[in-house]
């Protein structure tokens, strides 16, 4: 009968265990839809915060792979400076597997995301070349298709247009 009883509050105390974390999950989950469905709603009433218009065609965010910390900000901070970009975010940890001179290669590196002007990349692709210990680096860009109108702004105010100078952007 004792054995019956401990079984008993055994399953019973798992059994709660299981209803407890499912409840917590779904309120985590009940969360995570509402703040979902308040970030639509503001982007909905603040149309004008994201520039479809804006972003057509004017900015870019260009990738480069490097291969340790200090080459990555030794080119990130070269970019900015010489306002090729406005920002370049450092992110460590990426692992890249490609072929390379006939074999696989597997490599642990390091990305930078710089986001520029689009008339600004090859210029971008040119200070790399220069600056990076690859043969080939790597450099490709994709054209920003929608971003937040004051993200774009800032871009703009501190990117110059190819060829012109710092107050003509």
């Amino acid at each position: 009968m004792q054995r019956n009883i401990l079984s008993f509050v055994s399953r019973v105390g798992c059994f709660l265990r299981k209803y407890c974390t499912l409840i917590a999950f779904t309120g985590t989950i009940a969360a995570a839809q509402s703040d979902i469905h308040s970030r639509s709603l503001f982007s909905a009433a603040n149309s004008s915060t994201h520039s479809r218009d804006m972003a057509s065609d004017e900015y870019s965010a260009a990738f480069v792979t490097c291969p340790d910390i200090s080459t990555a900000n030794e080119i990130a901070r070269g970019i900015v400076q010489q306002k090729l970009a406005a920002c370049v975010n450092v992110i460590p940890g990426i692992s890249s597997v490609y072929e390379w001179q006939g074999s696989i290669e597997e490599s642990s590196e390091i990305l930078l995301m710089i986001k520029t002007r689009t008339s600004r990349i090859p210029d971008v692709v040119t200070f790399v070349n220069k600056n990076h210990p690859f043969e080939v680096p790597e450099v490709i860009s994709m054209k920003i298709d929608q971003g937040s109108a004051g993200y774009l702004q800032w871009i703009a105010a501190i990117v110059p247009r190819n060829g012109a100078s710092d107050t003509d952007s």
